[in-house]
C-alpha cells in the first residue's frame, strides 16, 4: 500500500498548482502500478461541483489516481484542524491580531473540520479495512460548523472574547484572500485558493464508507485546544 498526501498549493507561485498537482498523480499513479502496489490512499476534500481550483484539483488527483493507478482508497475531508494546518492558523491568526474583522457571506458557509489525530487513525486503519479498497470515504468530525462559528470558538479557545463582525456580503473570496494576507502571515499563494474554496459547503453527505472503521471523531473543541497546545504559536505556550 501507498500513500499519496501531496499538494502542490503555494510551491512556485500563485496559479500554476493545477498543472503540477496532475502530472505529481500521473507519475505517482504510474509509478505504484508498475511496482506492484496493491492499493493507493489520497486525502482530498469535501464539496460538491467546487467552484475553486484547489477544490476541483484535489478531486481531479483523486480521479488521475484512480485510473492509472492501483485500486484507490479516496478519502475526503474538510478543514483538518491541526498545528501545521495553514487552515486552522488563519482561524488563530485572525482571533489573535483583529479586535473586529469584516465579515464576507463565506463565513456562513457550513463545513465539518475533523481533527488531525482522527484524519490519522482513519489513514493507520486504511490497510485492514478490504471495504474501503475502490472507493471514496467522506470523513468528519461531529460539529457541522459555519466558518464564523469556528471564529467564535477560536477566541473561546484562545481565552479572548468573541471579535466582533462587520458584514461585508460583496467581499470577493479574491479580495479577502488579500485582506487575509495583510493580517496573517499564511502565504498568498496558499491562502488565495484556499479563501476560494470556502463558497463551497463541506460536509459529509454519505457515512457508508467511513463506518467500518470504526472511528469516533472527537469534538471541534477538542481538535482545537490540541492544535493550540502542540502550536507553538500560541500565545503562553
Amino acid at each position: 500500500m501507498a500513500y499519496y498526501l501531496v499538494h502542490a498549493m503555494g510551491r512556485g507561485g500563485l496559479g500554476e498548482f493545477e498543472e503540477r498537482e496532475r502530472r505529481g498523480a500521473v507519475n505517482f499513479a504510474e509509478m505504484a502500478k508498475r511496482e506492484g502496489v496493491h492499493r493507493v490512499v489520497y486525502v482530498g476534500g469535501l464539496g460538491d461541483r467546487p467552484r475553486s481550483k484547489h477544490l476541483r484539483s484535489r478531486q481531479r488527483t483523486a480521479e488521475i489516481l484512480a485510473e492509472r493507478g492501483p485500486p484507490l482508497t479516496y478519502f475526503r475531508a474538510g478543514m483538518v484542524v491541526g498545528a501545521g494546518s495553514e487552515s486552522y492558523r488563519t482561524l488563530r491568526y485572525l482571533v489573535q491580531r483583529l479586535p473586529a474583522m469584516i465579515a464576507p457571506a463565506w463565513l456562513a458557509t457550513p463545513t465539518q473540520p475533523i481533527g488531525i489525530d482522527d484524519v490519522i487513525a482513519y489513514l493507520v486503519r486504511a490497510p485492514a479495512v478490504a471495504a474501503s479498497e475502490g472507493r471514496e470515504v467522506q470523513i468528519g468530525g461531529p460539529d457541522v460548523l459555519s466558518y464564523g462559528d469556528m471564529l467564535d470558538r477560536m477566541a473561546e479557545a484562545l481565552g479572548v472574547r468573541r471579535r466582533p463582525r462587520l458584514p461585508v456580503p460583496l467581499l470577493t473570496p479574491w479580495l479577502s484572500s488579500l485582506w487575509i494576507g495583510l493580517v496573517t502571515p499564511v502565504d498568498a499563494a496558499i491562502a488565495r485558493p484556499l479563501i476560494e474554496g470556502l463558497s463551497t459547503p463541506t460536509t459529509v453527505t454519505d457515512t457508508s464508507g467511513s463506518a467500518p472503521f470504526e472511528v469516533a471523531p472527537m469534538p471541534f473543541m477538542e481538535a482545537l485546544r490540541r492544535a493550540l497546545a502542540e502550536d507553538p504559536d500560541t500565545p503562553g505556550s
